[in-house]
């Protein structure tokens, strides 16, 4: 019997997915039309023998929390739970806390992913991969290749190359150490915990021994990159299993755009029926648009490629939207143009306007650039990306805004570009 675990953080995470988070936790924030935490489920639901598929953070279960356990229950036919950490614990110390519910029913190994990663998710090469290399305790990470100068952004992964064990393991190194990178989806058995619980023990005494801590410091916050692959390395139970399919991150509203094209991309394959297509009567689709059934969208509007439309949005005639993402209720109005962007929940676009960003993909030349997670500012300055809308923005009619974010519940008046409108 297998199990999952997604580690979907909090709330005081996910701040460079700002304005956007404000109104939805970032794990349920909708890429290609569902939300992005269902691309992990899917992908474990698909596994022969998941019974169970657990979420640990710390956000307050809220309605929209659990309405969407609810939903993924009914959907997958597998039990979904939400536990709540009381604290930000670290990607080691969630699941070290919830053992015991990890380990009920005593599964033979169990799957840990990060819920901001878009990937394939190949969780049965992954299993097949445990069963062919070292033995049947080996813990497994999915790494994949970058190139020298963005590997500095990851853990990065020195292997053997005949039998793929991870001989060293750094978390975002100061100098160039290796380009395979670690992609957040971890294969471990039962034994982590043994590994996970010296190093909480270590942490107590350490804390036992420096009276001078103020108490915050809890020796739960255990980090898996630096505190347990750092220490496991080079001693037989670590293994990297590398795939050349998509991943990315999901770390700035940006990457969300990215992350919707590769879903869209991979819908041909598992979900065409999610993929709109140019029928009579109907908008003109270019590339790949997925479309909930409740908009409402003009004939004379065209679409994509890389667009996502969410319930009840309305778009007039003559709209252009490419490489965008529009959330539900949003009205685009005859004539608006909408070009890398991500329109807030209920906001409106008005007649003739335009919302236009620059897009934050990886450099299309080389097959292992990964996005850059972008600083906001670079050098003084706004760093040119994306144009997001927060929720409830109204842009009037005959305006340009350009490479800008706009903080929720605005009117604007004018144009504006490479600004932050508050």
């Amino acid at each position: 019997m297998l199990k999952a675990v997604i580690l979907i953080g909090g709330p005081q995470k996910g701040t460079r997915f700002r304005p956007l988070s404000f109104e939805v936790p970032k794990p349920l924030f909708p890429v290609a039309g569902v939300p992005m935490l269902q691309h992990h489920i899917e992908a474990c639901a698909q596994v022969p023998n998941m019974k169970e598929i657990l979420l640990v953070g710390f956000y307050q279960p809220n309605e929209e929390l659990n309405r969407f356990l609810l939903s993924a229950q009914q959907d997958f036919k597998v039990s979904v739970r939400y536990l709540q950490e009381y604290a930000a614990l670290g990607t080691g110390g969630g699941i070290y806390h919830f053992r015991d519910q990890i380990l009920s029913g005593s599964p033979e190994a169990f799957v840990v992913m990060n819920a901001d990663v878009c990937s394939e998710f190949p969780l049965m090469d992954m299993l097949n991969f445990q069963k062919e290399h070292g033995d049947a305790h080996s813990f497994i990470i999915l790494g994949t290749a970058a190139n020298r100068k963005q590997s500095l952004n990851y853990g990065c992964i020195v292997e053997n190359e005949q039998t793929s064990e991870v001989l060293h393991y750094v978390e975002k190194p100061s100098t160039f150490v290796s380009d395979i990178i670690n992609c957040g989806i971890y294969l471990f058995t039962p034994d982590i915990f043994q590994h996970i619980g010296a190093v909480f023990q270590k942490n107590q005494q350490d804390l036992m021994l420096d009276e001078q801590s103020n108490g915050w410091q809890r020796a739960e916050a255990i980090r898996l990159e630096q505190d347990i692959f750092t220490a496991l390395a080079g001693q037989g139970k670590l293994y990297v299993y590398k795939t050349d399919r998509f991943w990315s991150q999901i770390k700035s509203a940006g990457s969300a755009i990215y992350a919707s094209r590769l879903y869209l991309n991979q819908y041909h394959k598992t979900h065409p029926e999610r993929l709109a297509a140019n029928k009579d009567g109907g908008p003109k689709i270019c590339g790949n648009v997925y479309i909930h059934p409740t908009a409402n969208i003009d004939p004379t509007a065209v679409l994509g490629p890389n667009v996502s439309i969410g319930t009840g949005v309305t778009i007039g005639a003559g709209v252009r939207v490419r490489e965008s993402i529009i959330l539900h209720g949003a009205t685009l109005q005859d004539h608006s143009c909408v070009l890398n962007s991500i329109v807030g929940w209920e906001s409106t676009i008005g007649k003739w306007a335009r919302v236009e960003g620059t897009p934050s993909d990886p450099n299309p030349n080389d097959p292992y650039s990964k996005i850059d997670s972008e600083t906001l500012f670079r050098d003084g300055k706004l760093t040119p990306s994306i144009t997001i809308l927060g929720c409830n923005v109204t842009i009037p009619s005959e305006v340009i805004i350009l490479n800008s974010i706009v903080l929720p519940h605005k009117d604007l008046n004018r144009s504006f570009k490479n600004q932050i409108i508050l």
